[in-house]
């Protein structure tokens, strides 16, 4: 009856989560697929978030762009920006 970490969700032998932006179920980037997997909710509730802090803050397209540029696509293990740092170097 006892779950251990990652029997209960399915992040690996760790328990740890990642956030990336997903592949699956990507309308643009997949940064609200990979935020709605990472907090285990539906990805029509963070894209309505990101809508109306759009639309009422002008803020929704500024944090999506700052999340598609920090947060990792799925399977690459370094964000857009880091990827610029380092090229840089």
């Amino acid at each position: 009856m006892i779950k251990t970490m990652s029997e209960s969700n399915g992040h690996g032998a760790s328990g740890t989560k990642h956030l990336y932006r997903r592949r699956d179920g990507r309308l643009v980037a997949g940064v609200c697929a990979g935020v709605a997997a990472y907090f285990g909710v539906d990805v029509t509730l963070v894209r309505l978030g990101f809508a109306i802090f759009t639309i009422f803050w002008g803020l929704g397209a500024l944090l999506y762009l700052i999340a598609w540029a920090v947060i990792p696509e799925e399977g690459e293990k370094t964000s857009i920006v880091e990827n610029l740092i380092n090229k840089q170097r």
